[in-house]
């Protein structure tokens, strides 16, 4: 003879089996996403974006123009000892010279305002 307990136990059953299905789907679709994702992220890796491009530049610029402004600097005080009759400086002052010629190309010209 069937117990209520026995009566219930089909449908705690069912309902498991109901619920178990929606956890297999989920699982099924993140197994079959897992490639396209990880692809995803290894291209994402291997390139460059253009803002990071974009930034990189603009380190690279910065640090060129800081090294013209140093050299600037130097060649400066150099002119101003040359001036006083140091000869080294002078020396030294076409050598800076010759650095900041050597530079200059490599830093892009501001837009004029007009």
């Amino acid at each position: 003879m069937f117990t209520p307990q026995r009566r219930i136990a089909p449908f705690f059953i069912l309902g498991f089996a109901l619920m178990l299905q929606g956890c297999i789907a989920k699982t099924a679709f993140d197994v079959a996403t897992v490639p396209v994702r990880a692809a995803g992220k290894a291209v994402d890796l291997a390139t460059t974006s253009q803002s990071e491009s974009d930034e990189k530049r603009g380190r690279e610029l910065r640090k060129r123009e800081e090294q013209l402004g140093k050299l600037e600097r130097r060649y400066a005080k150099q002119r101003e000892d040359c001036d006083d009759g140091d000869r080294a400086a002078c020396r030294d002052a076409s050598e800076t010279y010759d650095e900041m010629q050597d530079l200059i190309p490599t830093i892009p010209a501001e837009p004029r305002v007009r």
